[in-house]
């Protein structure tokens, strides 16, 4: 299931999204403001989709502070129609613009049509590499100076989890969750040996995973 966040300073059109959206089979989240939009990353959306005009923080802003940890697109909702506006959203890093008012037929028309190539992109995005690292994704191999690793199923979900979210930090108990389908409240520190397993088959020339202290780990590349 997809996940969309909506954020929207306006209660009707957070909860006309949510519903709609929602009906045709995405799983939304729903942000009122700049800092909340923020917080709910943590639920990895596969889209976005952004008021401009929000009080505290508007969505050029929050566009540009999450640009560089959040690859998904992000389609801007705004009243404004000038040519310095699209330009404005286009360099924060937006994908698209919808304005307002708008109908959902078009809403969802181009909500599919962003998915749909973010999806070509991943599929064609099938080889990761890095010094002596090669991931194959569609291989599920990971090779290191032209030679199989030997991971694991799980350490190779673990790489591919962190590879696709290139300096996001995520915690044990997330990365278990992601890996394993399920709540990994409870075993989640076999996340730890799984990554010490991983470091000790690949990091031989270059150091991959990055321990954040307290909170879990992040992939460097």
């Amino acid at each position: 299931m997809k996940k969309i966040l909506a954020v929207d300073d306006e209660r009707d059109i957070r909860k006309l999204l949510k519903e709609y959206l929602e009906l045709e089979g995405y799983l939304v989240f729903t942000a009122k403001n700049g800092m909340e939009a923020m917080e709910k990353l943590k639920h990895q959306p596969d889209l976005i989709i952004m008021d401009v005009n929000m009080p505290d923080m508007d969505g050029y802003t929050v566009c540009e502070k999450i640009r560089d940890y959040v690859d998904c697109p992000i389609l801007f909702l705004t009243a404004r129609t000038e040519e310095q506006d699209r330009v404005s959203g286009f360099k924060a890093g937006g994908d698209d613009y919808i304005v307002k008012p708008f109908g959902m037929d078009e809403m969802l028309a181009r909500v599919e049509a962003h998915l749909r190539r973010e999806e070509r992109r991943q599929q064609n995005s099938n080889i990761y590499m890095k010094g002596d690292l090669t991931v194959d994704f569609s291989g599920r191999q990971v090779l290191v100076d032209g030679a199989d690793a030997g991971l694991t199923k799980t350490e190779f979900a673990i790489v591919e989890l962190l590879i696709t979210h290139s300096g996001q930090v995520f915690e044990k108990e997330q990365i278990y969750e992601r890996v394993r389908g399920f709540d990994g409240e409870a075993d989640a520190s076999i996340i730890a040996e799984h990554v010490r397993r991983i470091r000790q088959k690949t990091d031989r020339k270059t150091k991959h995973i990055e321990t954040v202290w307290g909170v879990g780990y992040k992939w460097i590349g």
